[in-house]
C-alpha cells in the first residue's frame, strides 16, 4: 500500500447542498476501525434493535461463524468473519469487520430511482423512504456494492439508514452506541478521515504494514464514501469490490450518443424522402 492511497486526497463535495438544501449540518459518516473488531455483533443487534429489522435466519453456512452471510433487507450491518494464516508468520487469524451502507457520494441508487424514493438527507447520508418505494428494484443492481436489497413478499428494498431519526435527535447511530471496541466510530467525515489516516500511521509503525484506508479518497469512482474502512488486507478479502465505480456515470454519455444516432436517423430518412419527391 502506497502512502499516497493512505494520506488525505482533498476536501470532500458538499452533498448535502448539492442536494438543495439551504444551510445543511456538516457532513457525518462511519468510519469503521477492522484492527480492533472483535466479531461480537453487537452492532448487528443494535441496529435490528433500533430499527425493527425483521430477523434473518441466523444459520450457519458451514464456511465460518458468521450467521448472517452478507448485508440485505434484513441486515443493515452485518460482521464478516474471516480466517486466514498470516502473511507475517503462518499463524491463523482471524479478519472480522463490520460492513454497512456506503452512502457513497455519488449514489447511483439515488440516480435510478423513479419515485424519489431514495433521497440525499441533509446530513449527506442516502436513505429509503419505505413508504413511496414501489419495489421496482433499479436500485439493486445499480449499487455498486450489492448493498441494497428487496425483501422477500414486501418487494421494496431496505438499507441502513444511518440512524436518521437518531441523527436528527442529537444522537449516535445504534451501531456505534453500541461497539465496545469502538471500531464502528460515528462523526463528521473531515474529522474521522483525519483520525483514520493517523491511525493507519500508528499501525505501519508498529509493524503492520498490510492496513489500508478503503472508501476514503474522494477522487475514487464513487467520489469517496460515506462509511470507509481501515482494512488489514485487500477489499476483495472481505467481499469488497477492489475498485467500486458509479454505475450510472455513463449514463449521460449514452443518452448524447442515443440522441445522436436517433437525430441522424431522422435525417436520414428526411433526405431519402425529399430525394423521391418528383
Amino acid at each position: 500500500m502506497s502512502p499516497s492511497r493512505n494520506a488525505l486526497s482533498g476536501p470532500l463535495p458538499d452533498v448535502a447542498a448539492d442536494a438543495g438544501y439551504a444551510a445543511p449540518p456538516e457532513r457525518v459518516g462511519f468510519f469503521t476501525d477492522t484492527s480492533v473488531c472483535i466479531g461480537c455483533k453487537a452492532c448487528e443487534v443494535a441496529c435490528k434493535e433500533w430499527n425493527l429489522v425483521p430477523e434473518d435466519g441466523l444459520q450457519l453456512t458451514g464456511m465460518s461463524y458468521d450467521n448472517s452471510v452478507a448485508l440485505g433487507a434484513d441486515t443493515w450491518r452485518h460482521v464478516a468473519f474471516i480466517e486466514q494464516s498470516s502473511p507475517v508468520d503462518g499463524d491463523l487469524r482471524w479478519l472480522m469487520s463490520s460492513d454497512v451502507c456506503k452512502h457513497c457520494t455519488h449514489a447511483a441508487c439515488l440516480d435510478v430511482c423513479p419515485t424519489g424514493s431514495l433521497i440525499r438527507t441533509e446530513f449527506g447520508t442516502v436513505v429509503v423512504q419505505e413508504d413511496i418505494c414501489n419495489g421496482c428494484g433499479y436500485c439493486v443492481p445499480a449499487c455498486p456494492y450489492g448493498v441494497i436489497d428487496q425483501r422477500p413478499g414486501d418487494g421494496r428494498v431496505f438499507k441502513c439508514t444511518l440512524c436518521y431519526d437518531r441523527l436528527g435527535a442529537g444522537m449516535e447511530p445504534a451501531c456505534a452506541k453500541a461497539c465496545p471496541t469502538e471500531s464502528i466510530q460515528f462523526g463528521p467525515l473531515e474529522e474521522l478521515r483525519e483520525r483514520a489516516a493517523e491511525r493507519v500511521q500508528v499501525l505501519h509503525e508498529g509493524g503492520v504494514e498490510q492496513a489500508r484506508l478503503y472508501g476514503h479518497d474522494p477522487d475514487d469512482g464513487v467520489g469517496g464514501d460515506g462509511a470507509f474502512f481501515l482494512l488489514l488486507d485487500e477489499p476483495e478479502v472481505y467481499g469488497l469490490p477492489p475498485d467500486p465505480v458509479v454505475t450510472t456515470r455513463d449514463l449521460p454519455d449514452m443518452w448524447r450518443r442515443a440522441a445522436g444516432a436517433a437525430l441522424a436517423l431522422a435525417l436520414g430518412a428526411t433526405v431519402s424522402f425529399l430525394g423521391r419527391r418528383p
